[in-house]
């Protein structure tokens, strides 16, 4: 059994080992060094005197060439050049040998001004060819690579994008062919790069020449190489890849500005994100900063989708308390843990009015977001007590706790779906911004801030087509008509934030403010279904059906984000619109509050719903009365 002495002894040696055989390799390489420098000026004599050279000229190169083999160790050692894996050298060390090549040539240049040795070119242009010679050797195992990767082939790609990410992408499949991955052509809109190559690969053409590249060279994927490009381009990639019917993978922009190159490792497939064709948003930072920077800030429903995402922007702005409340203890677990101690765990439901009403007598949060709800129209559609219970008797709960500890600054989210509600879950969020617009405090600013669907969130379309494409089919679609607008979850709450922001003090006679965020153009359910089917590298219809399914209990084929009575005027912000809506009476709002307490202490679903729509319409009915 060996001992801990022994052991030490035994690493101790390894070690020593390890040294000597570190030194013995970089000791051959320096002697390979000396003798190339003496090759090289040897050579360089001989092409000077056309192969006569005097004797004296020998003589004194005699004298002068053990320095210069001496200097030309010294200067390779001085720039590293020793002690390197050759096998996966890149430009940083084929710079730094011709940083040793520049030093040699000009140390022998001044070595040769007085006395002078030998002839002015050769003590130029030894140290050149020196360095050449050096550098074939260094080299060679990647010069003379390329032949062996073009006999293992593999996937053919064709990479779009010549800039540094599509360079990346090409050397790391050139340098690792064992990955499986042979890129076959270069596409790129920039006329001056057409039939230029890099690592023997050529630009063919711009992106629109996919499919017929892709036909000339067979190849079996296509990918995105071109970082931040507007997603137009995007687009026109994703469009021409359908129609070659090869799969298209992308690298995101954010793994470029990380490392300062791309790798196979860093490409994943298009998502719906990256066709949406938004403009970029702009966020006025310092006025969302302004609202944030060392305040107390609360957010209900802070373990969803819509609420963590809050959380973690809001987290950024350097809030002096965060608070995130959830009744769900494991996604509030799981959000608190990401903000890494940032954020306060407060494990509570905004149905108890006594428990919100200590939270915030506890916390003396000045700025509230109001996340909590159930969102999940079709679920709902069979459970309007449950609905009524959250979203319209907790979002009461809030604001009357809000505004007992005198709350500056609330935000509620709110929901295309309050616009001429057709379901429970629509109907609850167009009473819960009455409620924001009835019950904001003189003087306080609170606002409603209504959006169309988020993708990735929990439940929606976007995840649910991913796992039914995962399990081979079918995706189902309720009819193919069907249209909803979509945002990104990080673009929303950016927005949420700004129009946070804009919600100007309550005067007497004017209640909370409601936004519109400009959700683009609507998108077609069934086409968007056919496009991740086809991104996935599979056709629609062939490999994987699309089912019409009929539409569900409370869903509309196309949402609105306004109501024709509701007017609407721009902000300063050109992503943001303030709604005018038409308010409930509050003597009939109120009335129709404690009919729905009642419905859901007696846990009656059927007069609940029926309160519930009459209340979220009845705003029409009176404008159709005075009208």
């Amino acid at each position: 059994m060996p001992t801990i002495e022994n052991t030490a002894w035994r690493s101790g040696w390894a070690r020593i080992a390890a040294l000597t055989a570190h030194a013995r390799g970089d000791g051959v390489l320096a002697i390979i060094d000396v003798v190339l420098a003496g090759a090289a000026f040897v050579a360089m004599l001989l092409l000077r005197y056309d192969g006569s050279v005097p004797n004296a000229t020998w003589e004194d190169l005699g004298t002068f060439l053990p320095v210069v083999m001496v200097a030309f160790v010294i200067s390779n050692w001085a720039w590293g050049l020793y002690g390197q894996l050759w096998r996966h050298a890149s430009f940083y060390e084929a710079r730094r040998l011709a940083l040793s090549g520049v030093t040699m040539t000009l140390l022998t240049f001044m070595f040769q001004l007085s006395p002078r040795h030998v002839p002015l070119s050769v003590a130029v242009t030894g140290p050149v060819f020196a360095t050449l010679l050096m550098g074939l050797v260094r080299f060679q195992s990647r010069l003379f690579s390329f032949r062996r990767t073009e006999v293992i082939d593999g996937l053919r790609v064709v990479v779009i994008g010549a800039g540094d990410a599509g360079a990346s992408l090409v050397a790391d499949m050139v340098r690792s062919p064992r990955a499986g991955f042979r890129p076959v052509a270069v596409l790129d809109d920039a006329p001056h790069l057409r039939r230029r190559s890099f690592m023997g690969v050529e630009v063919c053409g711009g992106i629109d020449d996919l499919p017929d590249v892709v036909e000339r060279t067979g190849a079996h994927l296509a990918v995105f190489a071109m970082t931040n490009a507007p997603q137009d381009v995007v687009r026109r990639a994703v469009a021409n890849a359908e129609l070659a019917n090869v799969a298209l993978k992308i690298v995101p922009g954010i793994s470029s500005a990380m490392r300062g190159g791309v790798s196979l490792r860093d490409l994943r497939d298009v998502q719906i994100e990256d066709l949406l064709g938004r403009k970029q948003i702009t966020t006025d930072l310092e006025r969302v900063a302004a609202m944030i920077r060392g305040r107390s800030v609360l957010i209900t429903g802070a373990g969803g989708s819509i609420g963590s995402e809050i959380a973690r922007q809001v987290a950024s702005f350097g809030p002096s308390r965060l608070l995130l409340v959830d009744h769900d203890e494991t996604h509030l677990y799981d959000i608190a843990t990401e903000l890494d101690g940032v954020g306060e765990q407060v494990l509570a439901d905004i149905r108890n009015f006594q428990r919100v009403r200590k939270v915030f007598a506890d916390a003396q949060p000045e700025v509230v977001f109001h996340a909590a709800a159930h969102k999940h129209v079709p679920l709902l559609e069979g459970h309007p007590a449950e609905a009524v219970a959250t979203n319209v008797l907790g979002t009461a709960n809030v604001l009357a706790a809000a505004a007992e500890v005198g709350v500056e600054r609330l935000v509620f989210i709110s929901t295309d779906k309050a616009v001429y509600p057709s379901s429970v879950m629509g109907a609850s969020k167009r009473l819960g911004e009455q409620l924001v617009i009835s019950r904001t405090p003189v003087g306080a600013s609170y606002c409603a801030v209504r959006f169309g669907n988020v993708l990735g969130s929990r439940g929606s379309v976007v995840p649910t087509f991913v796992r039914q494409i995962d399990a081979g089919g079918p995706v189902t679609v309720t009819d193919r008509r069907m249209t909803r607008f979509f945002m990104s979850i990080t673009e929303a709450v950016q927005l949420v934030l700004q129009a946070g922001a804009l919600a100007e003090p309550r005067h007497n006679g004017e209640g909370g403010s409601v936004f519109m965020l400009d959700m683009g153009e609507p998108v077609t359910i069934y086409d968007l279904a056919e496009r991740m089917i086809r991104l996935s590298g599979r056709q629609p219809g062939t490999d994987i059906q699309i089912k019409v399914t009929g539409v569900r209990p409370g869903e509309k084929l196309a949402e609105e984000l306004r109501a024709l009575d509701e007017a609407a005027s721009p902000t300063t912000h050109p992503s943001i619109s303030r709604i005018t809506p038409i308010p409930i009476q509050p003597v009939v709002l109120e009335r129709g509050l404690l009919e729905l307490e009642v419905h859901v202490a007696d846990l009656d679903d059927t007069k609940c719903g029926r309160v519930l729509r009459n209340l979220a319409t009845i705003e029409r009915t009176q404008l159709g009365r005075a009208s």
